[in-house]
């Protein structure tokens, strides 16, 4: 069998045991490069590095049709070997994280309207959460296959307060690592990206933790209504909050900005189409040992000649897992 490419029951097989295998198995318990190919995080004990890319030509349009052959990996700047390859195939868990705070109340009706039409376009198998966030975050929902609860969750909530993004974000990444270990990990941040409130997490603290948790940010920015108030707080506060226009490349994500012309269900159905459309490389590192606990710089290109003009869209880097004492 090519272990570039197999039968989707296989991605089922290999579901089922890695959902026994963290739920019964320690963590340093043989080796755990088939938990990698089921999604895991690269931070827990394993042999095997996940990227997703996504792959656009000059004009923004999504290209199909690729094969392991027509990437290159490079890892702290060593070539890999891509033994692992798939397109969407993998299930998917979503943390939806929803600004309720004053400035998007004009787009709330919308938003609710929006995700119930759209979140059903996820497969089957994919699970969503829901959180909200305003001065506080709270988790709305857990997550659950069934992406009709999580539309009726966000309808009749209260909107109001101020805008505390920095830990809406390493909330929901670190809900991700500890209860999605064997899918794809991706966020679903929908605000104005406009934060008025520090938080409890630095801005440096929220990039670590998501990029931890392995997971893909994806921002549906819907233009806010902010005070002069919080425009000069913004500008004073600068270095303490997330720039989540800055983040979410870094991790492989990106932010679709919707103008005040445009309906928010194509924009956030467009997100749902990246997510569908990312490609998933898997190799062993050479050139270092995975479990270093170090950050590792990532680059995906395709080889020249294959796509003229087209860029390819991942995470930069990740971070190694610190091995156990039960490792050591």
């Amino acid at each position: 069998m090519n272990p570039k490419k197999s039968p989707p029951i296989v991605y089922l097989l290999i579901a089922i045991a890695i959902t026994i295998f963290v739920s019964a198995a320690s963590p340093s318990a043989g080796d755990s490069r088939l938990q990698e190919k089921a999604g895991a995080p690269i931070r827990v004990e394993s042999s095997f590095v996940l990227v997703e890319a996504t792959v656009k030509d000059k004009s923004g349009k999504i290209i199909d049709g690729l094969t392991a052959d027509d990437f290159r990996v490079n890892d702290d700047g060593f070539p890999q070997t891509v033994a692992y390859f798939s397109r969407d195939e993998l299930p998917l868990a979503v943390a939806l994280v929803v600004d309720v705070s004053e400035s998007i109340v004009p787009y709330f009706d919308q938003l609710t309207d929006s995700m119930a039409t759209v979140l059903p376009k996820l497969k089957p198998e994919d699970q969503v959460a829901l959180f909200t966030f305003s001065n506080i975050v709270e988790k709305r929902a857990d997550l659950t296959a069934d992406k009709s609860a999580i539309a009726e969750r966000l309808g009749g909530l209260t909107v109001g307060g101020s805008t505390n993004l920095n830990d809406a974000i390493y909330e929901a990444a670190r809900y991700l690592a500890e209860r999605a270990p064997a899918m794809r990990r991706v966020i679903i941040l929908i605000s104005d990206n406009i934060p008025s409130q520090e938080g409890e997490y630095s801005p440096k603290e929220v990039e670590n933790e998501i990029l931890k948790a392995d997971a893909a940010l994806y921002s549906l920015k819907i233009p806010g209504e902010n005070s002069a108030g919080v425009q000069l707080y913004i500008e004073q506060a600068q270095g303490r909050l997330v720039n989540v226009a800055k983040l979410a490349p870094h991790t492989g994500g990106e932010v679709i900005d919707v103008s005040k012309e445009r309906p928010l269900a194509p924009a956030f159905a467009t997100i749902i189409q990246r997510l569908k459309a990312r490609y998933t490389l898997g190799y062993t590192p050479v050139g270092h040992a995975l479990q270093d606990g170090r950050y590792h710089r990532v680059e995906a290109v395709l080889i020249p000649g294959r796509c003229k003009d087209c860029r390819v869209e991942t995470k930069r880097g990740y971070f190694g897992t610190r091995p156990t004492s039960a490792n050591k």
